[in-house]
């Protein structure tokens, strides 16, 4: 009984911010990333990008997060991509998020579009905050980030081919870690 009330309220707080990606979303999403530091200057050197509006996280004791997006590549929208993640440990909340994966180059892109992709133990990203010191990876990565959302001072670096940048929608984030993130890819029709 506990594990599925367990369960049913971690399947609450996940949905509770999904209300379907429109256009004008992934637009307001990309317009944060780009004035956003140095994530802003990854738009016009990377061959393409995964974007995800809000990805939303919840748990209490097992959790799980979840996210829907558009990978474009060379600026042009060709696929959809998805991310889930479970996790078990001590956790209690939820929260909301905006990521997006820069891809460097074709081989990248190639991986992450391969089919079913999954981020390593050593991959990182960069948490972009509003006053606050943001740490944020499994493999030592941070940056400090001070202003609101859309001035936010970032830093950060392709590694193995992507870089990844996350922007706090709601609730406390203080570290983004990647791994046992899996993503699935589905081309545009």
């Amino acid at each position: 009984m506990r594990l599925t009330l367990k369960y049913f309220l971690v399947m609450m707080l996940l949905a509770l911010p999904f209300s379907g990606a429109m256009a004008d979303e992934y637009e307001d999403t990309v317009k944060i990333f780009k004035n956003a530091g140095a994530s802003g200057n990854f738009f016009s050197n990377s061959y393409g990008y995964a974007l995800f509006p809000t990805i939303g996280k919840g748990g209490i004791g097992i959790g799980a997060a979840h996210g829907s997006g558009r990978v474009y590549e060379q600026g042009k929208y060709v696929g959809d991509t998805t991310m889930n993640q479970l996790s078990i440990g001590l956790q209690l909340g939820g929260q909301a998020y905006s990521q997006i994966v820069f891809f460097e180059d074709k081989r990248s892109f190639d991986e992450f579009t391969s089919g079913n992709f999954e981020f390593s133990a050593d991959a990182n990203a960069v948490a972009i905050t509003a006053a606050a010191s943001a740490s944020a990876s499994t493999g030592g990565s941070s940056a400090g980030a001070s202003g609101g959302k859309n001035d936010a001072t970032t830093a950060g670096k392709y590694h193995k081919g992507m870089a990844v940048f996350t922007v706090a929608k709601g609730g406390l984030m203080y570290q983004a870690v990647l791994a046992g993130q899996k993503y699935k890819y589905t081309p545009k029709k």
